[in-house]
């Protein structure tokens, strides 16, 4: 309904131009849906914004506007308000149209071209392959995905990215944490460390290590221990005790080393995308960060920093001067051995993505890496780059609830709560919702009971509801003698405040689904389509659907058809099944 009335707006904009021989470049007509009954259905600010090019007063522009608005069918009155408002108040039958446009369009009503044309590069979850993914990436999954299918929807063309953290220190724990359990496997007696990966899929790996070489990489515990500091719990550092463990496993193993780095890598990341591939998220590439390496991309993103002046030597290391660029202090691109940092990676894989192209690139991190926004940025203004095509957006961290008691979560420890877990729990519809149920900003408490739920106050159940109700009364008319609904009779029949309510909301399904992409946000979804299950219970708890009189049934019928399409099309862009029975 809003573009209709954007058509008269328009028209009517075109003859004050002409009355008022006005030299106006933005002819965009603005209309937005009123939250307030009392205001009417839409209103539009035109008035107002014309005011100074016309220099005339904006209630004086918004009467002029209304008078020559063109014939039409759909406005029943309009109402100036404030400083120069125009309240528009449809006629109740203005409303029928929408419904044949939603049985019309079907799967593809909602959709539109607004970003026609714009490439989006969207990378999400990337986290480092040493362990399975926990409740922590599966918010970070559901809600790229989530808007990765939202922005497709509106019109973008949107490349799905995940960043393989496959180079630097974690994978060396990762591999040098696999080197130790496999030297269990041969007999030795190994003191694990503290800062090493201790779960239970580390012990599986260095087994399949240990049954493909046997003893073959075998030392003994006491030279793979030589001359290395004392770990934290007697009294050492845990970062300096498993670094040193680290460098005697590559020393003592030379080349073989990458069997343990390579066995990992495959088992972990081939979990990764089999757990990310059943939880309904894909991706057209996966970038390795040992690909920047070897195509010497962080050596030409180190060069062009220097070629800027912006690098500096201090204490045998190169720093980069990103307090020019707005950060709270300088960062350290190469180590004093040379050896580039985590830092001078992420610059390098910045630079490779703007040169694809895109117009855009979206991040999605984990609230952690808040401190890590500005040193990007700097980093790829003094390279000559516009910061402004990097958007960040941060995930908030996810605490589990069971029986009203939080479940603890630990990473390193392997005491951690895996995304398969949960899906295995709650269902992959309902992670997938309650992911997205709420801003990413705000910490999120996952209520395991509720998501498991059937009653009115699980939100998907309540909307998953709404859908089986509206196809289990269809499947009701043969058993009452009805014929199969006419979706192409006429409307006039629904004269009831419930119908005229279900229609206005279905009208405001296509802006739902743009906000939500443009906004960055979900969760408006989400409550749009909580609001038109709202709207259809309280309809059909209020009047019967298969009644006697042909043209009432009809209509009836044809209107809760177009909330069950819209319905599934919500459910489907939010990645949640839209079940016929429950």
């Amino acid at each position: 309904m809003k573009h209709p009335l954007q058509a008269l707006l328009s028209s009517a904009l075109d003859k004050i131009i002409a009355d008022l021989e006005l030299s106006l470049d933005n002819r965009t007509v603005h209309i937005e849906a009123t939250r307030d009954k009392a205001h009417g259905d839409f209103a539009s600010n035109m008035a107002m914004a014309l005011t100074k090019v016309a220099r005339r007063n904006p209630r004086e522009l918004a009467q002029l506007i209304i008078n020559a608005l063109p014939d039409n069918a759909i406005i029943e009155k309009t109402e100036i308000a404030g400083p120069g408002f125009i309240n528009f108040y449809l006629k109740p039958n203005a409303w029928h149209s929408i419904v044949a446009e939603v049985l019309n369009a079907g799967d593809n009503f909602g959709l539109s071209k607004h970003g026609a044309g714009q490439k989006i590069q969207l990378e999400f979850v990337s986290a480092n392959p040493t362990g399975p993914l926990h409740v922590g990436h599966g918010r970070g999954a559901a809600y790229g995905a989530t808007l990765a299918d939202l922005l497709a929807a509106v019109g973008y063309q949107v490349d799905r990215e995940y960043y393989v953290n496959d180079a630097g220190r974690q994978m060396d724990i990762l591999a040098t944490s696999i080197w130790l359990r496999y030297l269990e496997q041969c007999g030795e007696t190994i003191a694990f460390p503290s800062n090493g990966y201790q779960g239970d899929y580390i012990n599986n790996i260095a087994a399949d290590v240990f049954k493909d070489k046997n003893e073959g990489l075998k030392v003994g515990a006491q030279e793979a221990f030589s001359n290395i500091p004392d770990d934290e719990p007697a009294g050492g550092d845990k970062e300096a005790h498993i670094d040193g463990l680290i460098n005697n496993a590559k020393t003592l193993l030379k080349d073989n080393y990458f069997v343990f780095h390579q066995a990992g890598l495959d088992v972990i990341l081939s979990d990764i995308r089999q757990d990310l591939g059943e939880f309904g998220v894909s991706y057209e590439q996966w970038f390795s960060e040992r690909s920047l390496v070897n195509s010497q991309a962080i050596d030409k993103a180190i060069a062009r920093l220097q070629e800027g002046g912006h690098l500096y030597e201090k204490d045998g290391a190169t720093w980069f001067k990103s307090t020019h660029f707005g950060d709270e202090k300088d960062r350290v691109v190469l180590r004093d051995n040379g050896a580039p940092t985590y830092f001078a990676s992420d610059i390098a894989y910045h630079l490779e993505k703007y040169s694809r192209g895109y117009n855009k690139v979206i991040n999605i991190w984990g609230a952690d890496h808040h401190g890590y926004i500005t040193r990007v940025k700097a980093a790829i203004e003094a390279m000559g780059e516009d910061p402004e095509r990097l958007e960040i957006l941060l995930v908030q961290f996810v605490s589990l609830f069971r029986d009203g008691k939080k479940v603890s979560m630990s990473t390193r420890s392997g005491s951690f709560v895996t995304l398969r877990e949960l899906r295995k729990e709650v269902g992959n519809d309902a992670a997938r919702f309650f992911y997205v149920m709420r801003r990413t900003e705000q910490h999120m408490d996952f209520d395991l009971d509720l998501a498991t739920s059937q009653s009115n106050e699980n939100p998907m159940f309540y909307i998953q509801y709404a859908h089986a109700r509206i196809h289990t009364v269809m499947s009701k008319l043969a058993d009452k003698g009805f014929a199969v609904i006419d979706t192409s009779v006429a409307l006039t029949p629904l004269q009831e405040e419930h119908e005229a309510d279900i229609m206005i909301t279905l009208s405001r399904y296509p802006d739902a689904v743009l906000n939500s992409a443009l906004q960055r946000e979900p969760h408006q979804l989400v409550n749009y389509l909580k609001q038109l299950a709202s709207d259809f219970h309280g309809y059909y708890n209020a009047h019967e659907f298969l009644v006697a009189d042909n043209a009432l049934r009809n209509a009836r019928l044809t209107l809760i058809s177009a909330v069950a399409q819209v319905l599934k099309n919500g459910l489907t862009l939010l990645g949640v099944s839209a079940p016929k029975s429950m």
